[in-house]
């Protein structure tokens, strides 16, 4: 069950109008194609693991527990501090959870959800039984502001939970994991790896930014969203009508609005705050599940369907009865 949920939001705002003024493009345009009005940049100095560490203590405040209890720590990211040691290695630090072993999943905006699966895997075998389960993108570090397709879409920020042995009424009910190669090089970052090391050159390639084929990845993700959202569903013996809250990955209004329709769940059970912080990768689902919890769109006992699709590609779904 998840037992604490918690955010970490940058102070730092770049709205629309700013956007005006840095490319050309219109506040009209972006809310037109991805209904999103702002989003949250983190600040000079911060890192990733910054807004890791913060929502994981938000969850560890909520849950009313010690970070002593921590026996696994999952960071879902591709915007890591570094190569190398992991984010969730620097979190652990960051938190003093010295009895959690850690690690990072790199499945882009579908991250939360594998790592979610992932920690679930590991309780239902008995090797954890307190798992902190964080989505945490600094995105705007690899964005290129030059690019006008590109600029407009992401923002920074974390979100949290704490996941343990469900009380028989509460947990995650199921998961949904695929994902297909073949389609990797319509959303990518060349530079950063070992393929293209640093250099002048790859620099002035730009290499080390989001590269993003647009539509072709909008048809994708319209339908492995739709897929994911109807196979969790079926294969539990549920409808749309079942769902108390939709909680779909905050990339595109568009690709929402169709991954509802596509099982039936009216507009009035969908959450959405793309609007409010933009495509914040594997942070997206988390900041808001505890944003839907707060304002009370998700109350005790009900049910969540929750669906995501990224780079790689991948595409993910999760049933959670709250």
């Amino acid at each position: 069950m998840i037992a604490g949920m918690g955010v970490a939001i940058p102070a730092n705002v770049l709205t629309n109008a700013d956007l005006e003024r840095m490319i050309d493009t219109s506040d009209a345009w972006i809310r037109e194609r991805t209904g999103i009005e702002k989003r949250h940049i983190i600040e000079e100095g911060r890192y990733t693991s910054d807004l890791c560490a913060e929502a994981g203590r938000n969850a560890l405040a909520d849950a009313g527990l010690a970070v002593d209890t921590v026996d696994l720590i999952c960071v879902a990211t591709v915007t890591g501090d570094m190569a190398f040691p992991s984010t969730a290695c620097i979190v652990q630090e960051k938190l003093g959870a010295r009895n959690a072993s850690a690690l990072d999943i790199a499945a882009a905006c579908s991250g939360f959800l594998y790592a979610l699966s992932w920690a679930d895997a590991m309780i239902a075998l008995g090797r954890a039984r307190t798992v902190l389960v964080i989505g945490g993108e600094t995105l705007s570090r690899v964005t290129d502001y030059q690019d006008r397709t590109t600029a407009v879409l992401f923002g920074d920020g974390a979100g949290a939970v704490l996941l343990q042995p469900s009380d028989g009424m509460r947990g995650v009910i199921d998961t949904y994991l695929r994902s297909d190669g073949r389609f990797g090089h319509l959303l990518r970052i060349d530079g950063l790896g070992t393929k293209i090391p640093s250099s002048h050159e790859s620099v002035d390639r730009r290499d080390q930014f989001i590269k993003m084929e647009g539509r072709e990845v909008f048809k994708q993700a319209v339908t492995a969203m739709g897929d994911a959202a109807e196979t969790i569903l079926q294969r539990n013996g549920l409808d749309g009508s079942d769902i108390d809250l939709l909680i779909p990955h905050q990339a595109n209004l568009r690709i929402i609005d169709a991954t509802a329709k596509r099982v039936n769940i009216p507009p009035e059970r969908v959450f959405v705050n793309i609007d409010q912080y933009g495509n914040t990768s594997a942070a997206s689902i988390p900041i808001a599940l505890e944003e839907a919890r707060r304002t009370g769109r998700l109350q005790p006992g009900g049910l969540a369907l929750m669906v995501a699709f990224g780079s790689g590609f991948t595409w993910a779904s999760a049933l959670v009865r709250f």
